[in-house]
């Protein structure tokens, strides 16, 4: 029995980490997307980069900061909600 307690948390565990890199690289294209048709240039790739302008170095960490941590969210969501739909299936077919 405590077998079964350990699995979902190493699913969970696995599914987040698979789920965190798909979502990062996907959220990564989509940013680079938005910021060249927002801004007209490619998105910065070199943070010491001296012909990037501060406010823009800036406000490109502050923007991709705040969709990884949103892309991570996302994908743990998404693997917890994935184990439960298993675990319950397993659970329905055990009955």
């Amino acid at each position: 029995m405590a077998e079964n307690e350990t699995e979902p948390t190493l699913a969970v565990k696995i599914g987040t980490i698979a789920l965190t890199f798909a979502a990062g690289w996907a959220a990564q294209k989509a940013l680079a997307l938005v910021w060249k048709q927002v801004t007209g240039k490619d998105a910065p790739t070199k943070p010491d980069d001296p012909e990037l302008d501060m406010v823009q170095a800036t406000v490109f960490a502050a923007v991709a900061a705040g969709t990884a941590v949103l892309a991570k969210r996302v994908a743990a969501r998404g693997a917890q909600r994935a184990v439960a739909r298993i675990a319950a299936r397993s659970a329905a077919r055990s009955s």
